[in-house]
């Protein structure tokens, strides 16, 4: 068996095309890449570079070998990750979404399960390689997955809300549509994954004041009367009608304010995850 060393000089040879960067980058000697290559052709029975008095290249065989390699050692590395993030996924719940509300539900579950909370953002592009490389035990997210490793459990829609000043004539209403709120300015968090597009695409002619910090944010709407938006899963830890007062919550009717929710994770796993499984469909409000 060629051990891994080996196939790193050669990789890392073909990248620098000297034998002096290989191992300066390799952070060995010289004559140390020199023995390493030989003892390659040597293993491999082939010849790998054309040796001239100043000057060293690889083969054409030398060339395949080199990109065989990398893929060698690719597929290695993505061999432990994958057994490493398995080994703490049976100890502890990995959780990403694609969205903010479900971190609300997430940091809800962890009185009763052990979990670790991603709080950035997963890319909806990315759900199925990162739960089939354990990244992650399960993924909150507003598209329904269903392949032959990975489904989707619909958990509930979260509904928008806007909050407006009690004295704006649109605050006697029930509900507000888009277009009602067309030319208002809004302060909004930066970070709303999907939301940010709805909020921009449906009502193009308002303004939205976006704020990088949660707490920021809170500051804003508790002194301020800008308009800001919350939903049925972040009210259950905010509670943006008492900060102030003189606003007054309504629900906003469009479709496109209403975003279903899946948790996506991998079949193998489905009855590990029954419980929290369960639990999260519990606390959705």
């Amino acid at each position: 068996m060629i051990e891994n060393y080996l196939l790193e000089e050669l990789v890392t040879f073909n990248q620098t095309k000297t034998l002096a960067k290989t191992a300066e980058k390799l952070m060995v000697t010289q004559p140390t890449i020199t023995r390493g290559m030989q003892k390659l052709e040597e293993e491999l029975g082939v010849t790998l570079f054309d040796r001239q008095p100043n000057k060293i290249t690889l083969t054409k065989v030398g060339k395949l070998a080199a990109e065989q390699a990398t893929n060698l050692l690719k597929a290695n590395q993505d061999f432990i990750t994958q057994i490493r993030n398995f080994a703490r996924e049976q100890q502890i719940i990995k959780i990403g979404t694609t969205a903010p509300g479900p971190f609300v539900i997430a940091q809800l579950l962890t009185p009763d399960f052990s979990l670790e909370i991603d709080q950035k953002f997963v890319n909806q592009q990315d759900i199925k390689s990162d739960l089939i490389n354990h990244r992650y035990s399960l993924i909150f997210n507003n598209q329904e997955i269903q392949t032959d490793q990975v489904e989707s459990l619909f958990i509930g829609t979260e509904n928008l809300s806007v909050h407006l000043d009690q004295f704006m004539l649109l605050a006697s209403q029930q509900s507000v549509t888009f277009k009602d709120l067309r030319e208002l300015s809004f302060i909004v968090l930066n970070d709303i994954g999907p939301w940010k597009k709805v909020i921009q695409d449906n009502i193009p002619d308002a303004k939205f004041l976006y704020q990088t910090q949660r707490d920021a944010l809170a500051e804003i709407t508790k002194f301020a009367d800008f308009p800001s938006f919350t939903t049925n899963v972040t009210d259950l830890v905010e509670n943006h009608a008492d900060a102030n007062l003189n606003r007054v919550k309504l629900p906003i009717s469009d479709e496109a304010a209403k975003m279903p929710f899946y948790v996506s994770y991998l079949k193998s796993q489905r009855s590990q995850l029954h419980n929290v499984l369960k639990r999260i469909v519990e606390l959705w409000p």
